[in-house]
C-alpha cells in the first residue's frame, strides 16, 4: 500500500473518531471538557495556534516560489498555498469549538472594536483567508501574472502579522508573566516560519514525486532549514526560561518550574526536546535520510513537537493560582482545579480535526493542479 493510501486511512479513522466527540461537543457543549473556571484554555487552543502557525509559515515558504522566484523551489509554491488553506481551516475550526457562544462570532464583524487584539486577529485571519483563496486561484490560472506577485507582496506581513498577533494577545496579559514577556510576540512568527518550512519538508519527503529533478535538493535545503530553526527554538528557550528564573517573579518562576519539573515535564523533555527537536535535528543531520521518505517523517516529528511546544506555552501560565491559597479556596469541583488535562471528548474533536485537515490535503494534492507538470 502507497504512503498516500496509508495516511488516508489513518486520517479517515480520525475523522470517525472526531465525529463522535463533535457530536458530544455540539450536543452538551463544554460539559465533557477538562478545561474550567481557571485552566479556562485547553488542548483547543493550542492546537489553533499550532494550525494557524502553519498556515502562516506555509504562506511564507510559498513566497520562495511564487514571489521571489527561487529556482531550487520551484513548483512547491501552489502546494505550500494550499497546505495554508487547509491548515488555516484547522486553526479557525479548533477555536470555533473552543467558543462558548459559537453563533456570536458576528459580532466581532458587525460591532468591531479595533483596539482589541483579538478583533484585530479575527480580522487579520478573515483577509488572510480571502487572500489565500485569491492567491491560488491565481497561482493555479495565471502563474506568471502581475496580480499574483501583488497578492504575494501583501499577503507576506499579513501572514506575520496574523501569526505575531497570537503572541501579543497572550503577552499583552500581565496578570500572567509567564506569557508577559518581549520575547513572546517575536517568537510566534519564528515558529510559524518553521511550521511551515518542516511541513513542506514532509509533504516532499513523503508525496513528492521521486522523478522530480528539483526533489533531492529541495529536501536538502528544507532540512538545513529543520535543522537552523530548531537550534533557534532551543535558544528561544534557553533566553525566556533564564530571564524568567533569573528575574524571580514568583509566578513566573512557578510556571516555567511546571515546564521543567512538574506535571507538564514529560510534555516538554520527551515529546517537544527529545522527540520534536533533537531526534529530527540528529537524524536529518547525516546526509543519507535527506534523500527521501525518512526526512519526510522528521518533518512530521518536528510538527509534533511544535504542536506540543505551543500546549507548553498555554497550559502551564493557567496552572499557576493568580491569587495565594485560590486552589485551596474551593474543593469538589471540577471546574475549580488548576490541574489539567484534556478529555477524551478532547482528544476526539483533536484527532477528527487533525484528520480532517490531513484528508483536505490529500485530496487537493491529488486532484488539483498543484504540483508541475515534470512531476
Amino acid at each position: 500500500m502507497s504512503t498516500n493510501r496509508k495516511v488516508y486511512w489513518i486520517a479517515i479513522a480520525a475523522l470517525a473518531l472526531g465525529a463522535i466527540g463533535l457530536a458530544d461537543r455540539l450536543l452538551l457543549g463544554h460539559r465533557d471538557a477538562a478545561y474550567g473556571s481557571y485552566v479556562t484554555w485547553g488542548l483547543w487552543v493550542a492546537m489553533y495556534l499550532f494550525f494557524a502557525g502553519v498556515a502562516a509559515g506555509a504562506f511564507a515558504v510559498a513566497t520562495l516560489d511564487l514571489l521571489f522566484k527561487v529556482e531550487t523551489f520551484r513548483g512547491t509554491g501552489r502546494v505550500a498555498l494550499w497546505t495554508a488553506m487547509v491548515s488555516l481551516g484547522g486553526a479557525l475550526l479548533s477555536i470555533g469549538l473552543d467558543l462558548g457562544h459559537m453563533l456570536r462570532i458576528w459580532k466581532v464583524y458587525l460591532q468591531p472594536h479595533f483596539h482589541s487584539v483579538m478583533t484585530q486577529m479575527v480580522w487579520g485571519y478573515t483577509l488572510f483567508g480571502v487572500l489565500l483563496v485569491a492567491a491560488l486561484r491565481e497561482a493555479i490560472r495565471n502563474p506568471g501574472g502581475r496580480a499574483l506577485r501583488a497578492l504575494m507582496m501583501a499577503g507576506l506581513p499579513l501572514a506575520l502579522f496574523v501569526s505575531g498577533a497570537v503572541g501579543a494577545l497572550l503577552g499583552v496579559e500581565s496578570s500572567r508573566p509567564f506569557w508577559h514577556i518581549g520575547l513572546l510576540p517575536v517568537q510566534f512568527p519564528v515558529f510559524a516560519v518553521a511550521s511551515g518550512v518542516a511541513a513542506l519538508l514532509a509533504i516532499i519527503g513523503l508525496f513528492g514525486a521521486k522523478d522530480d529533478p528539483r526533489r533531492a535538493a529541495q529536501i536538502r535545503v528544507l532540512a538545513v532549514a529543520t535543522i537552523a530553526f530548531g537550534v533557534a527554538k532551543l535558544y528561544f528557550l534557553w533566553a525566556d526560561f533564564s530571564q524568567s528564573l533569573y528575574g524571580n517573579v514568583p509566578q513566573n518562576v512557578a510556571a516555567v518550574k511546571e515546564v521543567l519539573f512538574g506535571r507538564y515535564w514529560w510534555s516538554f523533555w520527551i515529546l517537544q526536546i527529545l522527540a520534536g527537536t533533537l531526534v529530527p535535528v540528529a537524524v536529518l543531520l547525516r546526509p543519507g535520510p535527506r534523500r527521501g521518505a525518512v526526512a519526510g517523517w522528521m518533518g512530521v516529528l518536528v510538527l509534533a513537537g511544535l504542536a506540543v511546544a505551543r500546549a507548553n506555552i498555554v497550559l502551564p501560565a493557567l496552572a499557576v493560582p493568580e491569587i495565594g491559597a485560590l486552589s485551596e479556596a474551593f474543593s469538589g469541583s471540577a471546574r475549580l482545579r488548576f490541574e489539567y488535562f484534556p478529555s477524551l471528548m478532547e482528544w476526539a474533536v483533536t484527532l477528527g480535526i487533525t484528520g480532517l485537515v490531513v484528508l483536505a490535503f490529500l485530496s487537493g494534492y491529488e486532484r488539483l493542479p498543484l504540483r508541475p507538470k515534470e512531476a
